[in-house]
């Protein structure tokens, strides 16, 4: 009997991924926060925010075995957040001025709600919130990176285009971008970095390190776009378009990663689609985790 009453209170208080109804969110946009805080959250936690691709949501992203995000929280002791989006096919408003803008009121005002939210709620460290995504959730990412550069210290995205590339000529909210998804949106770095200094105009602050993974075979977001990225953040970070340093076969077999200093990391994955799987160990040591 004790063992029975102990079992089923051990269960009773297992973490899980638990919604946030009322999150103090003020943007437009109604996108829901999920919140996963281990067992074993450590004192004064760093925060990982885990964005999900179109046709996904916060739930099933946390339950795709090729997650990682779960294991990582669980086996550190770091709280994560899943955001899900509001829109129709679930991909993330990277279109909109409104998403586009600082304190726009957009899907990234949205997020960058819930971060404040759990610096506020559950104790987590501001200098050490990061952001990861996948596709749509790696398109976020970039945003983000943009619009909220002061709520982040570092992101690793996979498989998303540059900052700014999906804004719709109609102002629409989740507009697909064929140009740019093909590849054809091309620009110099000044151009890029421009577009990012655009979306928060009175800020001039540090920003976050970017990680950019990408795969040479992806038929969803060209290839093109992982220069475009490049391209963007060390303009941004006003460094060499040349690698400082490169590494073939890391961080596995057919990836090439390539530092652009200190502050802009580039993994390019040979015959690998769309999209590339993430990888936990890289960036957690990216996030310093």
């Amino acid at each position: 009997m004790l063992f029975s009453t102990l079992f089923m209170a051990s269960t009773a208080i297992a973490a899980s991924l638990t919604q946030v109804p009322n999150y103090n969110n003020n943007a437009t946009s109604k996108a829901q926060m999920y919140v996963y805080k281990p067992d074993n959250v450590v004192a004064n936690p760093p925060l990982v925010v885990v964005i999900h691709s179109c046709q996904s949501s916060a739930q099933a992203y946390f339950q795709n075995s090729a997650i990682p995000w779960k294991q990582g929280s669980d086996g550190k002791g770091y709280i994560t957040v899943w955001p899900s989006s509001p829109n129709s096919g679930t991909c993330w408003d990277v279109s909109s001025k409104q998403s586009l803008t600082h304190l726009g009121g957009g899907d990234s005002q949205a997020i960058a709600n819930m971060i404040l939210y759990a610096i506020t709620t559950y104790g987590a460290d501001p200098t050490r919130v990061y952001v990861t995504g996948g596709s749509s959730g790696a398109m976020m990412s970039n945003v983000l990176a943009a619009t909220y550069p002061e709520l982040i210290s570092a992101v690793s995205l996979y498989s998303g285009v540059a900052a700014g590339c999906f804004v719709s000529a109609s102002g629409g909210v989740d507009q697909w971008n064929n140009s740019c998804s093909g590849g054809q949106s091309q620009a110099t770095p000044d151009k890029w970095r421009q577009v990012v200094l655009d979306m928060y105009p009175a800020y001039s602050g540090p920003r976050p390190k970017m990680q950019i993974w990408h795969g040479s075979a992806d038929a969803t977001l060209a290839p093109q776009n992982y220069q475009e990225e490049i391209k963007q953040w060390t303009g941004v970070f006003n460094v060499t378009q040349q690698p400082t340093s490169a590494v073939q076969n890391s961080p596995k077999q057919g990836y090439t990663t390539s530092n652009y200093g200190d502050f802009v990391q580039g993994i390019y994955a040979q015959g690998v689609g769309h999209s590339v799987p993430s990888n936990l160990t890289a960036s957690e040591i990216w996030f310093g985790l």
